[in-house]
């Protein structure tokens, strides 16, 4: 009888394992793809970092790059992407923020919600003087509808 408890116990572990193993796979599947739509936005002219931002919380998903503390921007900006979508409900504007663009002296910073994953939103910094800003824009579009999250 101990033999069966026991058979019955290590399937159940083996199922277990089985599943948090694949749940951990997923998870490194999703993460290895969060990493590469960063380093893939890191390839545009002039681009310094980026990030991956849950704007319910102001936690990076992912990020590359350097040249600005992301923590404290995703924060920041999560408080920009708050007020604006506030202020659209105000207004009793019923669209979508396609992306927000703020341009200071020697850098952009361009800031695109998700589509098809409300709630998160992509961060990406460059640098003015050695970036195309249509071109960057087009590319953030281009990683934010391929991106799987």
């Amino acid at each position: 009888m101990n033999s069966r408890r026991s058979c019955g116990k290590d399937a159940a572990a083996a199922a277990l394992l089985q599943t948090a193993s694949r749940q951990s796979m997923e998870e490194r599947i999703i993460m290895t793809t969060i990493n590469q739509a960063m380093q893939e936005l890191l390839t545009c002219d002039g681009a310094l970092c980026t990030a991956l931002v849950d704007s319910s919380s102001g936690m990076i998903l992912g990020q590359a790059g350097s040249g600005v503390d992301l923590e404290v921007a995703a924060a920041g900006n999560t408080e920009v992407v708050r007020s604006k979508m506030k202020t659209m409900r105000a207004l009793g504007l019923s669209d979508i923020i396609e992306d927000i663009l703020i341009t200071l002296g020697k850098q952009y910073h361009i800031i695109r919600p998700m589509a098809r994953k409300e709630g998160l939103f992509i961060y990406l910094v460059l640098d003015k003087s050695k970036s195309n800003l249509a071109l960057a824009r087009r590319k953030v579009q281009e990683v934010e509808r391929e991106l799987i999250v």
